[in-house]
C-alpha cells in the first residue's frame, strides 16, 4: 500500500477540480466549433460565452474584455509590447518598468527589447517601493512613448500582497499603463481590475483548479489595446487568432466559478492552516525563518529558510518524506536556483528557501505531515557554515 502523500505545491500547480473536470468532459461532447454558425457551433459558442462570463467575474471585469490565451506566460507577451492603439491609432509605449519580484514570464519584458526594461526596488519586506516607482516614472522620457508599469497583485514566492492601487495612481499620473499579474491573486483575495485600477490584468487556470494550458488577459476596456501576437482567423476579436481550447476554456471558467462562489470559506480554512503550520514550525526550529510573515500575505504560502539546509537537499528531503513542496517558483524546468525574490529583498544570495503553499483540498493531516517531516529534517541539519 502506497504511503500517503501531501501535495502542498499548489502555487506551482492546483490539481484539477471536479467543476472543471466535469465541465470540460461536457465540452468533449459538444461536436461544434465555436466559430461555426451552424446549431453545433452556436452550442459550442453559448459555452464558451459562459466560460467568458465567469472568468470576467472573477476578475470584477466585463465578459467582453477577456481575451482567452494560453497561459499567463503567452498573456504577458501579448500586453508587454511597445506597440499599442488607441482605436484605430497608434499608440507608442517608451518603456516598461518591472517591479524586481516579478515572475521571470514579467521580468523578461515581453515584447521589449531589453534596454527598454528597468527594475524598480522592493523594500527589504518584500514590497515595491512605492518612492522608487515614484522616481522612476518622474524621469521617464515621454518624447519615447508612454510609461507601462508591471506589478504582480501577490508574490508567487512569498506571497506578500503588493500595493497595486498606490502603484496605479503614480501610473496615471504620468499618463501611463498598469499591467497586473494576478495569477497568485485569485482564488486567494478578492479581484477587482476596477477597484485596482489596473489597465491589464493576467489570469492562469491552472492556479485555480482549472486545466494547464489556458490563461486570460483582461483589460478595463476596449479603446486600448496591444498589437496581436498571433494573427489569423481573427478569434477573439482579432487580438488572439487561432481556434480556441474550448474543453480548457469551459475548465477554466468552472474552475473561475467556484473560486468566486467559494472565496470567503476557502481563505477562512487555508490561514487557519497556515497558522498552525507555521506556529509548528517555529516550535520545531525556533531559528527558521519565515519570509514576508511581518507583512500582509495571502493565506495559503508560507516561504521559508531552515539555516544550514540548501534548497535543493530540502525539497529532495521533503519529497522523501512524502511531502511535495518547491524551492520557489516552478518556471525554469525543474531547475532549483537562487531566489531572485530574496536577493530582492536584501538576503543573502545563498540563503536557502522553501515554499509551502495550500489549497482547498488542503487538511489538518496534510499539515502534521509536512510538520513532522520538518521535525525530521530541522533535526538532521548540520551545524552553521556546514550547510546540508
Amino acid at each position: 500500500m502506497a504511503t500517503p502523500r501531501a501535495y502542498l505545491d499548489w502555487n506551482a500547480t492546483a490539481p484539477l477540480s471536479d467543476a472543471a473536470r466535469s465541465a470540460m468532459l461536457d465540452a468533449y461532447a459538444l461536436p461544434g466549433n465555436a466559430s461555426s454558425v451552424h446549431a453545433e457551433g452556436r452550442a459550442a459558442r453559448v459555452a464558451l460565452d459562459r466560460a467568458r462570463r465567469q472568468v470576467a467575474a472573477l476578475a470584477g471585469a466585463q465578459p467582453q474584455h477577456v481575451i482567452f490565451t494560453s497561459g499567463a506566460t503567452e498573456s504577458a507577451n501579448l500586453v508587454l509590447t511597445p506597440e499599442f492603439r488607441m482605436g484605430r491609432a497608434p499608440l507608442a509605449i517608451g518603456h516598461l518598468y518591472v517591479s524586481a519580484i516579478e515572475h521571470p514570464a514579467i521580468r523578461e519584458g515581453g515584447r521589449f527589447d531589453r534596454t527598454q526594461v528597468s527594475e524598480i526596488a522592493v523594500t527589504p519586506a518584500g514590497v515595491i517601493d512605492l518612492e522608487a516607482l515614484g522616481g522612476a516614472l518622474a524621469g521617464h522620457d515621454g518624447s519615447t512613448g508612454l510609461p507601462m508599469v508591471a506589478v504582480m497583485l501577490v508574490n508567487n514566492e512569498t506571497g506578500i500582497i503588493q500595493p497595486v492601487a498606490e502603484a496605479a495612481r503614480l501610473v496615471h499620473q504620468k499618463g501611463g499603463l498598469l499591467v497586473v499579474d494576478a495569477v497568485q491573486a485569485a482564488g486567494r483575495t478578492p479581484l477587482d481590475i476596477e477597484a485596482l485600477d489596473a489597465d491589464f490584468m493576467i489570469l492562469s487556470s491552472h492556479k485555480i483548479g482549472g486545466p494547464k494550458g489556458v490563461g486570460a488577459l483582461v483589460s478595463r476596456g476596449e479603446v486600448m489595446a496591444p498589437k496581436a501576437l498571433i494573427h489569423g482567423g481573427g478569434q477573439e476579436k482579432g487580438h488572439r487568432s487561432g481556434t480556441e481550447n474550448f474543453p480548457g476554456i469551459v475548465g477554466f471558467g468552472a474552475a473561475a466559478d467556484a473560486a468566486v462562489e467559494n472565496l470567503t470559506s476557502t481563505v477562512s480554512t487555508l490561514a487557519a492552516l497556515r497558522d498552525r503550520l507555521e506556529d509548528g514550525m517555529r516550535r520545531a526550529a525556533r531559528d527558521v525563518i519565515i519570509h514576508g510573515a511581518a507583512v500582509e500575505r495571502v493565506a495559503n504560502t508560507t516561504f521559508f529558510t531552515l539555516p544550514g539546509l540548501k534548497s535543493e537537499t530540502g525539497q529532495i528531503a521533503f519529497d522523501l518524506e512524502g511531502v511535495a513542496l518547491s524551492a520557489g517558483a516552478a518556471c525554469s524546468s525543474g531547475k532549483v536556483g537562487q531566489s531572485h525574490v530574496l536577493t530582492a529583498m536584501g538576503c543573502d544570495p545563498d540563503l536557502g528557501a522553501l515554499r509551502i503553499s495550500l489549497g482547498p483540498a488542503t487538511t489538518a493531516d496534510d499539515i502534521d505531515r509536512a510538520l513532522a517531516a520538518f521535525v525530521r529534517i530541522a533535526g538532521r541539519r548540520k551545524p552553521a557554515g556546514q550547510a546540508a
